[in-house]
């Protein structure tokens, strides 16, 4: 089995720790039929990404005013759908298995989504260092929300390995100067290689990781059939 070690972690929330795929795809769907855009490409593209970014991107002549009234207006339909939000498998066990200290949840959700999502599915309570879109000025796959997770652990980055199901992500991570672990929820083995991930596992239930007696490193493993055959692109 591949082994990491490292001295924390920092996980990304939708496609990592909580199933909210559907959930969103809903929601963009509906924004994208009030400005008749095709709901595929708009839900592909905002995924691992704040929202705000993206109704930038598929709205680029209007104005900021309008930028963040659509904004809201995508925040209150995301907390509004919540129904069929889950913890994704191994979720609560992969962060029960990690010092509070040592891990930190970084996710491109405004804070009070998060808080909603990660209630919905049932990991709340284990989420002590949470890193939103609320807290900082430019997200993923620019690096702050990682180099934010690291400095909320007083760690270095390159001591923290990042988990991640979005290539956006994990430019942001290793922009960062963390190593990334990608897992396949959500993107392709070569969407997330060629974004830099340094290993691709197939979720978090594939991860065993174990706490040093000193509790300051960890070790992660996986399965080494779960490794990626393509070749790395940098």
């Amino acid at each position: 089995m591949p082994r990491i070690v490292c001295s924390g972690l920092l996980i990304d929330m939708d496609g990592v720790l909580v199933d909210s795929t559907a959930a969103i795809a809903r929601v963009w769907a509906r924004w994208a039929a009030r400005h008749n855009i095709d709901g595929v490409a708009v839900t592909a593209l905002a995924h691992g990404r704040t929202s705000l970014t993206s109704i930038k991107d598929f709205l680029p002549h209007e104005t900021p005013e309008v930028h963040l009234e659509e904004d809201r207006w995508m925040l209150q339909a995301e907390l509004e759908d919540v129904a069929d939000v889950v913890a994704l498998p191994g979720a609560r066990e992969l962060l029960a298995a990690v010092p509070a200290d040592r891990r930190a949840v970084v996710t491109s959700a405004a804070r009070n989504l998060a808080e909603v999502r990660l209630r919905a599915a049932g990991v709340w309570d284990l989420v002590h260092h949470l890193v939103t879109s609320s807290d900082i000025q430019h997200g993923k796959p620019h690096p702050e929300p990682y180099l934010k997770g690291a400095a909320a652990l007083r760690l270095p980055p390159a001591d923290c390995v990042v988990v991640e199901d979005a290539a956006s992500g994990t430019r942001a991570g290793k922009s960062a100067g963390a190593r990334v672990l990608a897992i396949r929820t959500t993107s392709t083995d070569e969407e997330l290689l060629t974004a830099g991930a340094d290993w691709i596992a197939n979720d978090c239930a594939s991860l065993r990781c174990t706490v040093a007696p000193t509790g300051n490193q960890l070790t992660i493993e996986f399965p080494a059939d779960e490794i990626p055959r393509l070749p790395k692109m940098r």
